[in-house]
């Protein structure tokens, strides 16, 4: 190894006049990253320069196939001669024998020299290492949606807003009815409400700037709140992006933050409270859908000192079914527990103000200004959205104001989402208050729901029976009710989505369809003949037919209660005169009625644009 020192030494200038103890030095220390990813001493940057090493380093690293080896030889090579500066002597550590001998047969050119038998080369080992196969398992997940036919299929349905129900496809000449919009009064194309947002995106712009903390709280925000504290008669109100987001963020942090708090959870609660009661990491009890003797049970298992939650909804969306507020209020009082009530699908469509099912238990109260002592003043969290019957966007939650201002403070989905923008909150801000004034939209919706269930009943189409303004019809089958829509759409330009499975159990799939005001009674029969053309043709159970297998949720049964509306006659303003009509037959009486109604409605809306 001593000929190999001096031979270098002679042939590079740079070992000639460097000593042992500066090549050493240069060789620990690091300045920057090598090609392979790792550090790269100084000693390595240097040799990579020379004309002479850097071309022996190319080598060893193509011979070797792992980058960066040629500079771990180098650097081995180098480290391998030891000793005091000024005596000629050098020995070669072991440890880096075999890098310098590389280097050597590089430099030398002897790279085709077998090394010595008591020597064997390094080879480095090539391991491919374990992937996941992600494509594979998306494949997997998928087929298993195909062949249950629970896979979701989206239309593209684009809303016209001074035609709507109408809507076109991807082909504008291409129009079609939509049956299944949660725009239930239709206030996606108020006048109000769009004259509204234009003013406000003219002068704010399209975004708010970030999250309410930092670039996203304005006068937009106070105002929406304010008006929905005053909705609700709350203390106060906080709006999210959704209220999925409302739900989830508000079940998660009360949940996680009240200690060894239990939640109590209605069995077809929606999946934002579900995801919120998991995230919360508290204790879940599932009670029977809008049992009390299952609740009250689960309830008087918990200590009393044990903070408890009952979540649950006021309208079930896919079923319609109404939950017993004032019952569970009671439960509630008796066993110490919060009340946390999800009335989406119901503010802007019960009660006189539109507050929902809660204010509607108490219709006349409320109608008076009198909300103190009523059951929607029992309620401790009222949840809602701005999405569905106000027409634009975005969830809330009402409360006390302590409530209030503990979810603002300590709820991540508050806390780290972007506001909504300054235009959706004006708008929402416009249709609360317009329906807070005006009663006509909901009370023609709730006729024309009243009138497409009658006439679906008439002609043996299984309606899922329930209060509410839902009409749930009852296929039972994934692909026929699939295969339903398909054909509603394609033959008849009628837009029903088929509800299937998670959102319905297996076996109850459905279509679910929502009439609004402007489903008139052109479109109201073009829709009862495309339904039973459709039934025969597929050969879809029939009311009839589910009776004579002993019914099934409702639909058939012998035993099943007559199911009144929640909306009362006298509430929707039906007269004694009306009320004798009844024998000329629901559809008679539906259409005066309608009539009526669609007239008021025409001058509301004039008299307010």
């Amino acid at each position: 190894m001593d000929a190999v020192l001096r031979q270098s030494k002679s042939m590079c200038p740079f070992l000639k006049k460097t000593s042992p103890a500066m090549l050493r030095s240069l060789s620990t220390s690091t300045r920057q990253a090598s090609p392979g990813g790792g550090s790269m001493s100084n000693l390595q940057t240097i040799a990579r320069r020379c004309p002479i090493m850097g071309k022996a380093l190319a080598v060893q690293t193509a011979k070797s196939g792992k980058v960066g080896l040629g500079g771990v030889a180098a650097l081995g090579a180098v480290r391998a001669f030891s000793g005091k500066a000024g005596t000629g002597k050098a020995r070669l550590h072991t440890s880096h024998h075999r890098e310098a001998r590389a280097v050597e047969d590089t430099l030398f050119g002897r790279e085709n020299v077998p090394y010595p038998q008591h020597v064997k080369p390094v080879r480095p080992v090539q391991h491919k290492a374990a992937k996941f196969d992600y494509e594979g398992f998306y494949n997997a997940e998928l087929d298993k949606k195909h062949k249950d036919k629970s896979y979701r299929y989206f239309n593209n349905i684009n809303r016209l807003a001074k035609e709507f129900p109408r809507a076109h496809m991807s082909n504008k000449n291409e129009r079609v009815t939509v049956w299944c919009s949660n725009d239930y009064l239709g206030m996606g194309k108020s006048p109000q409400v769009l004259k509204t947002m234009h003013e406000t995106l003219d002068e704010y712009g399209a975004g708010a700037g970030g999250t309410r903390n930092i670039s996203g709280h304005n006068q937009h925000a106070v105002g929406l709140e304010a008006t929905i504290a005053k909705l609700h008669a709350k203390d106060a109100a906080l709006v999210f992006t959704s209220c999925y987001v409302a739900n989830d963020a508000t079940l998660a942090t009360l949940g996680s933050k009240l200690p060894n708090c239990v939640i109590l959870s209605d069995s077809l609660n929606h999946a934002s409270m579900i995801q919120g009661i998991r995230h919360s990491g508290a204790k879940k009890l599932v009670f029977k859908h809008n049992d009390l003797a299952d609740l009250e049970a689960k309830l008087a298992s918990l200590p009393p000192d044990v903070p408890k939650i009952i979540a649950f909804e006021s309208v079930y969306s896919m079923c319609g079914s109404i939950g017993p507020i004032e019952g569970i209020c009671d439960l509630a009082e008796k066993y110490g527990a919060l009340t946390f009530l999800d009335e989406v699908h119901a503010v802007g469509m019960y009660g006189p103000h539109g507050a929902g099912v809660a204010e509607h238990l108490d219709y006349n109260a409320h109608l008076a200004g009198r909300p103190r002592g009523t059951i929607m003043d029992r309620i401790d969290i009222i949840t809602g959205t701005l999405g569905k019957a106000y027409g634009c966007v975005g969830g809330y939650i009402a409360g006390s104001e302590k409530m209030v201002d503990t979810i603002r403070s300590l709820a991540p989905g508050f806390i780290f989402t972007t506001s909504l923008p300054p235009a959706t909150m004006a708008g929402a801000k416009t249709a609360i208050e317009y329906q807070m004034e005006y009663q006509g939209d909901r009370r023609l919706q709730q006729l024309h729901t009243r009138a497409v269930k009658d006439s679906l009943t008439a002609r043996d189409i299984p309606v899922i029976p329930n209060p509410s303004h839902i009409i749930p019809v009852l296929v039972g089958n994934a692909e026929m009710a699939k295969k339903a829509s398909d054909m509603l759409l394609d033959k008849h330009g009628i837009y029903v989505q088929s509800i299937n499975y998670p959102t319905v159990p297996v076996g109850q799939e459905r279509l679910r369809i929502t009439p609004t005001p402007g489903h008139v009674r052109e479109f109201r029969e073009h829709l009862i003949e495309s339904l039973d053309s459709v039934w025969n043709e597929l050969g879809i159970k029939r009311t009839s037919e589910w009776a004579k297998e002993g019914g099934f949720i409702g639909v058939g049964e012998e035993t099943a209660e007559v199911v009144e509306p929640l909306w009362t006659d006298s509430q929707l303003g039906v007269s004694e005169v009306v009320k004798e009509m009844k024998e000329a037959g629901p559809v008679g009486v539906m259409e005066a009625l309608l009539e009526r109604e669609a007239k008021e409605t025409a001058g509301a809306v004039s008299a307010a644009a």
